[in-house]
């Protein structure tokens, strides 16, 4: 992975496409990461890996919820 400077990135964009073919660049600005340059390709193929909502909702798992006790007082 490529990582530029915001700065680096704006001076050479041309770069940064031309590397993204290959790998996923990486944009920082004063040393954090801020953005991810990817081709479409890789970014459709990211697309494809998401499960659908529906095949979330379909799921068959139990999900334990604890909800407090309000303490509600009446005058």
């Amino acid at each position: 992975m490529l990582v530029m400077s915001s700065r680096e990135f704006n001076q050479d964009l041309g770069r940064a496409k031309k590397t993204s073919l290959a790998t996923p660049v990486l944009v920082t600005e004063r040393g954090n990461p801020t953005h991810v340059l990817l081709s479409y390709h890789d970014y459709q193929q990211l697309l494809k890996q998401q499960p659908s909502v529906t095949d979330l909702l379909a799921l068959d798992v139990d999900i334990e919820v604890e909800i407090p006790k309000a303490n509600i007082a009446f005058i």
